[in-house]
């Protein structure tokens, strides 16, 4: 006892650190001196024991108050040779993250009650024209599935699964690792607890089979791309009772060739003509339920837009539709023939209408 430091000193935190400031002082070191990270380093070794001590007494509230009274005289002169489950709860959020120890020091359990199913993933294509309006797909999906011969049991018929012999029922077994001692999952029985020895000859004692279903999927209307459509209990079969996972199917909708897509509304960029765009004109324009006219006013710029209300997409959960916007492009031509030029010549000359012909004469040199 003589020779031992100082819990405090060892951790180095002061005599009142809270149980936080004691926990983060031995996470530091016992990172800092696992032996993972330091193999076949002795020195290393005793400072991670001697640090793996001194957390065990001043993370317990009792056996740190006696601590504090008498010292080590309080916890006697029995080497310190393990690690105390009820004090060690919490190793796996101090060393879990560090060095992958899953069910250290009796943190597994033996799994008997009903599990969930694994929830399943996959991917669906869609063209813009079937996410405007809503489909079905219908998907082969493999998943896993209890045996329907033997229940899931894993056991032929007539025979019951017996104890494990490895792990004596309990699903776990005690692995010595250098001076840990580690409990996991029973390799034998995968935690059960359980093995057949009369196995199901549909299943060959797994008591799940996989199989290959047809899902019929529905893609609402307006979804948009990279969207996960959430199927309830069409994922793999869940074990010992417990409910069926979910199956999610990330939808990908195929750009369209001209529109382009902002939250429910739609844009078309429509070319116009200079002399059209200067004058006003009406267009037919190409949406999503057919073409639609959309007009044209005299003077129109470049980037000007119309606008056509409830001709967009469906707005998902909500009601209503989106609007149909058009950018106008106005173009101006890069060749004219010898009377284009004279008439033109002749219109900006003209006095009458000097308002109407100076609009064209600046989209000519404006975008030409």
């Amino acid at each position: 006892m003589a020779d031992k430091r100082d819990y405090y000193e060892v951790l180095g935190v002061e005599r009142g650190a809270s149980r936080d400031k004691i926990k983060a002082a031995y996470r530091k070191l016992a990172v800092k001196y696992h032996p993972d990270r330091n193999p076949g380093d002795k020195d290393a070794e005793e400072r991670f024991k001697e640090a793996a001590e001194a957390y065990a007494v001043l993370s317990d509230e009792d056996k740190r108050a006696h601590y504090d009274r008498f010292g080590h005289a309080a916890i006697g002169d029995q080497p310190f040779t393990g690690f105390d489950a009820s004090i060690f709860g919490d190793f796996a959020d101090i060393l879990g993250n560090f060095f992958g120890f899953e069910g250290m020091f009796g943190g597994g359990r033996r799994r008997t009650g009903p599990e969930r199913g694994s929830d399943l993933r996959t991917g669906v294509s869609v063209t813009f024209e079937e996410m405007a309006r809503g489909v079905e797909r219908t998907l082969k999906v493999p998943r896993e599935e209890n045996c329907e011969t033997c229940g899931g049991s894993g056991a032929a018929a007539g025979a019951r699964p017996e104890t494990c012999r490895a792990c004596a029922g309990r699903g776990q077994v005690r692995v010595a690792q250098g001076f840990f001692t580690m409990v996991r999952s029973c390799p034998q029985c995968g935690g059960s607890g359980q093995v057949v020895s009369n196995p199901c000859a549909s299943c060959h004692g797994a008591g799940r089979v996989e199989r290959t279903r047809e899902i019929t999927v529905p893609i609402p209307a307006g979804v948009e791309d990279g969207t996960r459509v959430r199927v309830v209990g069409q994922g793999e079969a869940g074990v010992r009772g417990g409910p069926s996972g979910d199956l999610y199917v990330v939808v990908r909708v195929e750009p369209h060739e001209r529109l382009v897509r902002e939250a429910a509304d739609l844009h078309l960029e429509q070319e116009v003509s200079a002399f059209l765009a200067a004058l006003g004109t009406e267009l037919e324009v190409p949406t999503l339920d057919g073409r639609e006219k959309v007009t044209v006013p005299a003077g129109t710029q470049f980037g000007d837009t119309a606008v056509l209300r409830g001709k967009g997409l469906p707005r998902v959960k909500r009601s209503g539709l989106g609007d149909f916007v058009v950018h106008f492009r106005v173009v101006v031509p890069k060749k004219l023939s010898g009377r284009e030029k004279e008439l033109l010549h002749q219109l900006v000359r003209e006095e009458e209408r000097p308002g109407v012909f100076q609009k064209v004469k600046e989209l000519f040199e404006g975008n030409g």
